[in-house]
This record gives C-alpha cells, structure tokens and sequence, in this order.
C-alpha cells in the first residue's frame, strides 16, 4: 500500500510510527501523539522544554522565511510558551541565486527578534536531488510548569476560533492559480489576499490568548477537523455551530468557487483556543485588542457525539480525509 500524499493519517502513525520511537526516557513527559505538535521534556524544577519540528516546502518564495519561522513556532507557542530557540535547515536546488538566500535569512531575522527567538544552528546547502527549496525548523521554548497549555477539553469549555479559517487554502490559490481567480477577483483583491499570509501563524495569537485558555490547538492541513484530535485524547464530545462561523468575504469566495466548506481545508494560523466558559468574552476581547479577529464557534460536551449544527439540523461534524490544498500544489 503506497502512502498517501500529505501529512500521514492517524491510523499510519498509530501503526508505524509511533510503535517505533527508540528508547522510553523518564524526561520526556509527553512525546509522539495525535495531536499534540509538540513534545513537552523535563527541563527543571520549575520548567518544561517544549520542542516542535516542522518543513517549510511547497510554499510560494516570498513567503519562505516566514513560514521557515512560523510553522515550527506557532506549536511551541499553543503550549504556553515563547519560541526561543530554533534550529534550521536550509536545503537548495542547484542554481538558486544567492540574492534568495539573504532574503530568506533576512525574513527569519526579522521574526526572530519580533518574539525573542535566538537560531542557535542547523545547516545549509545545495544539492542536486533537491527540486524546490525544502526547510525543516526545530523551535524550542521553556514555559513554568503550571502555566503549560496542553490540547485538552472539558465537558463545558468553549472552542474559541481565531478568524483565519480557510485563509492557508485562500492566499496559496491567489498564488497558484491566480488565472483562475481573476475570474472573480479584481487584481486589487487578489494582491489583498496573497499578501495576507502574514497571518499564517498562531504565534501572537497563542500568546495573546494563554491567560485565558485551558488549551490550544493549530488548525493546519485538515482545519477544524482538529477538533477531532482535541477530543480523542479528551474523552468528550463537541458541537459547532454553523451559523458562528466567520470568514474573510475573499476567503469565502475562493471557496465558493472552488466549491469548497471550510471545515476541512488547511488553515494554519488559525488558533482554537480550549476556554472556560467564564472566560471565553475576556479572551475574544483579549484577541481583539491585539488586533485578531475572534469568535466563539460552539461547545465541548459529556456526551460523546460531534456535531455540526447547520440550519437547526445536526449532522456529524466532517472528518479529515483529503486536504484541497494538495490540489493546488501539484
């Protein structure tokens, strides 16, 4: 059986990866596990080493160093934490100009002093077997042992979603299909929406939102199909509401014409944010004074049904099975 193109399913990881991880170490205290995109070490008395790994590939050329930056970074910030540390590799076809490399690196320096982070190694080169250019970043951070924000619910919380739902699928086809759109966008809109990865990550959002949350989580490949994760390894169930979606009117139309729901296309940047109830209104305000957009899109429940609610009907909320946005790369 060949493996499907994407991020491995969960069955994949269930049965190949995850049986496979080396040695138990008492100082990993949560390691390898669906949902959870970072790893949470021992580090001290009073703190915790988070540490997530993730590529930058298939990504258009300006917005390289960026996500070379944000992509790791964004699931060490969902835990708590500031991103301080990060390792990179920087791996080039052959012929790529030097002036790309200082713009890459100049984008990361950028991010870099924006939250504090410090690139401490990593590598660098080009070789033939590469086609495009391929980033993989390590971030690392220390959060107090109480405050570690882990991706779990309770009967009650409310899912708090940052506005950015379908943006990831939206600004990748401004780029990579923009003939197509310029069916329905004006050339004005369409450099709108390809200028608006910037919001791409969950890092102010997350750090923003952690006096307020019990947990959080990055809508990445799959979007708010994450939810699903949450309540596997919670032990609830959920209900959204479709009606309290909100979605960027160029996103929405991007979807529409590819006749796309939102639920299931990549979102990375997107934040849900596992709140107690009292606390949800402090928390969406907390997100727009920092200039992002929040809304509360529905409920963890005892019982263990997930729910989509649409037009007063409940229909059980879609499963993750095939990312859009594959369409558009290749």
């Amino acid at each position: 059986m060949e493996l499907p193109v994407g991020k491995l399913r969960n069955e994949v990881l269930r049965n190949v990866v995850f049986p496979n991880l080396g040695l138990e170490d008492a100082k990993v205290i949560y390691g390898p596990r669906e949902g959870f995109d970072s790893a949470v070490l021992e580090y001290d008395d009073e703190h915790y080493l988070i540490v997530a790994t993730d590529p930058t590939i298939g990504v258009p050329a300006e917005t390289f160093g960026f996500f070379t930056y944000h992509f790791a970074t964004s699931d060490v910030a969902v835990f708590g934490t500031r991103p301080r540390w990060l390792v990179v590799d920087l791996l080039f076809p052959e012929g790529t100009p030097e002036g790309f490399l200082r713009d890459v690196m100049g984008d990361l320096n950028n991010e870099c002093r924006k939250y504090g982070s410090t690139i401490i190694g990593g590598h660098t080169g080009v070789y033939p077997s590469i086609t495009e250019p391929t980033a993989t970043t390590t971030a690392m951070g220390l959060v107090r042992k109480d405050e570690l924000k882990l991706p779990l619910a309770k009967p009650g919380d409310k899912i708090v979603v940052t506005a950015k739902v379908g943006l990831e699928f939206a600004v990748s086809a401004a780029y990579f299909r923009e003939d197509e759109l310029l069916k329905i966008l004006s050339k004005k809109e369409l450099m709108r929406l390809k200028r608006s990865f910037y919001f791409e990550t969950a890092v102010p959002d997350a750090l923003a939102a952690k006096p307020f949350v019990r947990g959080m989580h990055d809508a990445t490949e799959g979007g708010l199909t994450a939810i699903h994760e949450i309540v596997d390894n919670s032990g609830v169930g959920f209900r959204v509401y479709a009606e309290k979606l909100t979605l960027d009117p160029l996103v929405r139309k991007v979807l529409d014409f590819y006749g796309l729901e939102p639920w299931s296309v990549s979102s990375t940047g997107t934040l849900i944010a596992i709140t107690p109830p009292e606390k949800s209104n402090e928390l969406i305000t907390e997100l727009i004074k920092n200039g992002i957009l929040a809304f509360e899109l529905g409920e963890f429940t005892e019982e263990k049904d997930r729910v989509l609610v649409e037009n007063g009907e409940g229909m059980p909320f879609p499963e993750f099975e095939a990312d859009p946005y594959l369409t558009l790369y290749t």
